[in-house]
């Protein structure tokens, strides 16, 4: 299904949504099984399968106009595809990441990469999974979901690059934009409309403490935003005509945690002026996420979907709260250009949120009769 007409008919939807969703019991069984070593890679796939086909019903059924695939194939949302990318490779690093929540911290160690040969696409991400996707939705546009490059960069920064692959690390840039570009010029021969490029980097860097780490390994905290912009603009340079690019951007998002907090004011002027997407998904679910000024930088003709559901609890949200919210943002960006969603996936991880299934729909549910009283 192409995404044709209007502005309003183009992606992002109206009412809209991030992604992943929580893995049901079946498909966790399955992996189970699989990691054991009872259950083989077909078996495995059939079972993927299985979960995506009713994902993606249940997606269309609530009245969604983009449908994904849950993000049902991989354990992480960024790093089954980065350590696709030829020249990354799984490192050794066990530093913790601690996430918060309202009961306390929990640390979860991401696994790690390392920079080891010239980064570069040696075949398409995901190609077979988004051909999966495209197939099997009937009514809704379907989504790809792969990580931004700078997920490549933020986390072990030049450490992670070794300098007898780039002694110059412009090289190493130019190189991530160029895997990137062909990547993106690979799925749209593949028929995807909708392309999103999920990034907790330009969120997190609104965080003080999250630039104070980034300063102590010695890079220029102040600056980091405006580069990972632009090499996401070269990444995105020349893409294929009817090919809508969105970003979501997140403070951390595991098992109802999080990492960072702060407003989107430290990026905001150059994220909204100068990043060449279609559409921006932002965080705004709770007080972590600040207020709606930063909106006033986005330029007539770009979307921003607001995430005012949130994904990591299963308390429903009024539908008189939502629209005030939306009411409030409009203030500062036409509602012409507005849009709604919760604030995240359900499931960035395979462990997912706490919440039921039932809770998701519903929830998915609110924000499609929510956008449908407010824009029609």
């Amino acid at each position: 299904m192409s995404a044709t007409g209007s502005p309003a008919a183009a992606p992002p939807f109206r009412a809209d949504h991030v992604g992943s969703l929580l893995r049901p019991p079946a498909l966790l069984r399955a992996r189970a099984e699989h990691a054991a070593g009872r259950l083989d890679d077909s078996g495995l796939r059939r079972a993927e399968d299985d979960a995506i086909r009713a994902a993606v019903r249940m997606q269309e059924a609530v009245g969604l106009r983009s449908a994904t695939d849950g993000e049902f194939r991989r354990s992480s949302w960024h790093m089954d595809f980065i350590y696709r990318l030829g020249g990354i490779e799984r490192a050794e690093d066990t530093l913790a990441v601690r996430f918060h929540n309202a009961e306390g911290d929990i640390e979860f160690t991401p696994a790690a990469l390392r920079v080891s040969g010239r980064v570069r696409l040696e075949e398409p991400v995901f190609a077979d999974a988004f051909a999966f996707l495209r197939d099997t939705a009937t009514t809704a546009v379907p989504k790809l979901t792969i990580p931004s490059p700078s997920m490549v960069h933020y986390r072990g920064g030049a450490a992670a690059i070794d300098p007898a692959v780039y002694g110059d690390v412009e090289e190493f840039w130019a190189d991530l934009s160029a895997a990137y570009a062909a990547q993106v010029r690979s799925v749209a021969e593949l028929g995807c409309t909708y392309l999103q490029l999920d990034d907790t980097s330009l969120a997190y860097l609104n965080d003080p403490d999250q630039r104070a780490q980034i300063a102590r390994r010695g890079e220029d905290a102040e600056r980091l935003h405006v580069r990972y912009i632009r090499q996401m603009n070269a990444a995105l340079a020349g893409r294929p005509e009817g090919l809508f690019v969105t970003t979501h951007m997140c403070r951390g998002n595991f098992r109802s945690s999080w990492v960072a907090s702060g407003g989107y004011d430290f990026v905001a002027d150059e994220l909204f002026s100068q990043l060449d997407v279609d559409g921006f998904f932002l965080e705004f679910d709770d007080e972590r996420s600040g207020g709606f000024e930063p909106l006033r930088f986005v330029p007539p003709g770009k979307k921003v979907v607001l995430g005012l559901v949130t994904t990591k609890t299963g308390r429903l949200e009024s539908k008189d709260a939502l629209k005030r919210r939306i009411e409030e943002a409009s203030r500062f960006v036409p509602i012409e250009q507005l849009c709604l969603s919760p604030q995240c996936g359900f499931s960035s991880t395979v462990e997912g949120n706490e919440l039921t299934a039932d809770e998701q729909r519903a929830k998915l549910e609110l924000v499609v009769a929510t956008a449908a009283e407010v824009w029609g």
